[in-house]
């Protein structure tokens, strides 16, 4: 019975194989695994204590198994596990996993049916498929940290949020479960190449439309998404805090001023060339108030703003607790399963492992012997 049998959730049944890496290729495995897969980790032998891994959050809702997969048993034992897998997950570079005799063409041939998901940041082909980086590089080449800046400022990096986590283990989320959901109708797998350079330029295409349409020029800071705009913007309050101002419509741009006791006539909405002025009157009414006293005036309101929140103060905020968008689970807070189902909800059944602290277990739920295992490990394949 495999690992995660009594789980509930949309994709309670899938079984996913996840050779384990970092950042995207675990945030996708954990996308799956709190919507109820059956998600199997095969991490190298060498890892963090028990202590370090309680807090790898992202590798929460399924098991670790510590293997060499340097040695033929490993792979054998991993080919046999795809076997029996709807999708498989990797994040080495172009070329490793081919080398390690795990490559699709091996892999499919045991398991046709398999989808085979592909992690990397430039993609499995082109002049630097091959090259190092990360999120900040992928975003780079991508196009979009050239336009994350305001008006004589350096791009800043939105942290690892887009590239790894947006553009790369959301997409490889979703490829890897529309791959399954076509295999199931064909009887036929394929290779998912999830690259974060491509999904950071989906993630950029209304932007393009907008620039096709004369509506977004090519100097950053000076569009209305970008900080150009003096209604689509983050003010400071007179106790260091901050506002976030996005009142893009008509109406809601109209409240804002309200609000700000600002008359409408004197700041026309799309006056471009004056956006400057009005950002300093808006920037000279926002810093009269602390930021908790404009978020009980803004936030219950029909003007688009909020107050601005940190990882230490958004857990607490009402709507947060509302919804439950984050939980404790085993002492650590974490972010709750997104998105919401209304019959088969996601869920945090379980934290994460230590490295191969589920060695024996989860190759036992997944088929294996008790003497098989054993063998395995004394040939130094896995370490239970």
């Amino acid at each position: 019975m495999p690992d995660g049998a009594g789980a509930t959730g949309a994709l309670a049944g899938v079984r996913v194989i996840e050779v384990g890496s970092i950042g995207p290729g675990p945030f996708a495995a954990m996308m799956l695994a709190d919507m109820g897969a059956d998600v199997i980790r095969l991490d190298r032998p060498a890892g963090g204590g028990s202590a370090a891994a309680a807090a790898q959050v992202m590798n929460r809702n399924r098991p670790s198994v510590a293997i060499d997969l340097k040695s033929p048993a490993a792979v054998e034992l991993t080919l046999r596990l795809c076997q029996s897998a709807d999708a498989l997950i990797e994040g080495f570079r172009p070329g490793v996993m081919e080398k390690l005799g795990l490559g699709p063409d091996v892999v499919l041939e045991r398991n046709p049916a398999l989808v085979y998901g592909r992690m990397t940041g430039y993609g499995q082909e082109g002049p630097m498929s091959t090259v190092a980086g990360h999120d900040i590089n992928y975003i780079a080449v991508a196009g979009a940290l050239g336009s994350m800046r305001r008006t004589g400022e350096k791009p800043l990096f939105p942290m690892n949020l887009v590239g790894d986590f947006g553009g790369g283990g959301m997409m490889l989320a979703f490829g890897i479960a529309c791959g399954i959901i076509e295999a199931r109708a064909s009887g036929q797998g394929q290779v998912v190449d999830a690259a974060m350079v491509d999904g950071v330029a989906v993630l950029s295409t209304l932007l393009y439309g907008l620039r096709a349409l004369g509506i977004w020029e090519d100097v950053p800071g000076t569009n209305m998404l970008d900080s150009g705009a003096p209604w689509y913007e983050v003010y400071e309050t007179s106790d260091g805090g901050f506002v976030a101002l996005g009142a893009l419509e008509p109406q809601f741009y109209a409240e804002l001023l309200r609000l700000l006791d600002i008359p409408m006539e004197e700041m026309p909405q799309w006056d471009r060339p004056r956006w400057p002025e009005f950002k300093e009157r808006i920037a000279a009414v926002i810093v009269t108030k602390t930021r908790d006293e404009w978020a009980a005036i803004l936030e219950p309101a029909e003007a688009c703003a909020t107050a601005v929140y940190a990882m230490h103060d958004a857990p607490s905020h009402p709507h947060n607790v509302a919804r439950k968008n984050f939980v404790e689970h085993d002492g650590i807070l974490q972010p709750s399963p997104a998105p919401r189902f209304s019959r088969t909800p996601g869920s945090i059944r379980r934290g994460p492992s230590a490295t191969g602290a589920d060695t024996a277990s989860a190759l036992s739920k997944w088929g294996l012997g008790e003497a098989e295992i054993e063998a395995l490990a004394a040939s130094g394949a896995i370490v239970p």
